[in-house]
């Protein structure tokens, strides 16, 4: 059964705001990903706000920081901002601050930042990272947080497998088509949720009706041709830019339901990305395609009967 949109309950601000009454334990990062790290600094962060009876706070960053200083060479997105704001309620947070970074954002001091922390979102336990910087040219650490009066929560970093978890491990391991290693480093299966949109129905012309998720950024941590769960119904689903059919190359995100004849327009889904079956290509001609297609489903059917 799709599952039913769930609307936000949380506070989310996208400008800072004046001054906020209620004094904030405040967790702060870019949490692509949300990985095992970044769960036991959003666990923490619940358990400080309740024994010191703070308001638990995150603030993340829009885009990535790395998307703003090095946009060719930034990393691949993980989740788009909607997917981290519905995992920051799962967790129990409670505002959410959206920092827009752009030149002025880059451009603030850590000492201002600091300021900014206190004067404006009324901020008194901080928790990150223990490298954590911050401030024009990562100018601040987190031992500027202790001198400047914040009560500092620095956890240590979590591995796995004797190694740091880290979002560049689980883009390593999606990109490799390691599924199952991704999954261990995020406690869960990867996932992409997005709007079903209208397409251009070249799916239903070939024989395999598919529903068209529209994708907030253009360079995914994967594609290819995966056995996947769109909201718990067994499908196929193929992520990237159809290589066979003429026209503009731009990416996509199509998932062929199996055995479904419900309408999905309009619906808000989760995709779980659970075996990879081949990597896109290019066929010589859309009848070939379309044997492929119903190869891709054949495996996509034995995986979920297995």
């Amino acid at each position: 059964m799709v599952r039913v949109f769930k609307r936000l309950t949380m506070q989310v601000y996208r400008h800072l705001p004046i001054l906020l009454p209620s004094p904030l334990a405040l967790a702060i990062g870019n949490f692509d990903g949300m990985h095992l790290g970044h769960q036991v600094l959003l666990r923490r962060l619940i358990e400080v706000a309740e024994a010191k009876k703070l308001t638990p706070a995150v603030m993340t960053f829009e885009p990535h920081p790395r998307e703003f200083f090095t946009p060719l060479n930034a990393p691949e997105r993980l989740c788009n901002l909607r997917e981290k704001l519905e995992r920051f309620e799962e967790f129990g947070v409670k505002k959410v601050f959206v920092c827009a970074f752009n030149k002025s954002f880059a451009a603030i001091s850590a000492q201002d930042f600091l300021s900014i922390l206190r004067e404006k979102l009324n901020v008194t336990s901080i928790l990150v990272g223990e490298d954590f910087k911050f401030g024009a040219k990562r100018g601040g650490t987190i031992a500027d947080f202790k001198t400047n009066g914040f009560d500092l929560i620095s956890l240590h970093q979590v591995n796995l497998g004797g190694e740091r978890v880290s979002s560049t491990r689980v883009r390593s391991a999606l990109a490799n088509g390691n599924l199952n290693s991704a999954s261990q480093l995020l406690g869960r299966n990867y996932s992409i949720s997005g709007k079903v949109v209208h397409g251009a129905a070249r799916g239903r012309e070939l024989g395999f009706p598919t529903a068209n998720i529209h994708m907030r950024h253009e360079r995914p941590a994967l594609t290819g041709v995966y056995a996947v769960k769109l909201d718990g119904l067994n499908s196929v689903a193929n992520l990237g830019v159809r290589p066979t059919i003429a026209g503009v190359p731009k990416l996509l995100l199509e998932v062929h339901v199996l055995d479904f004849n419900g309408d999905l327009y309009g619906k808000h889904v989760h995709v779980e990305f659970l075996h990879k079956i081949r990597e896109e290509m290019k066929y010589e001609s859309l009848d070939a395609l379309k044997a492929q297609i119903a190869k891709d489903i054949v495996v996509a059917r034995t995986f979920f009967s297995s």
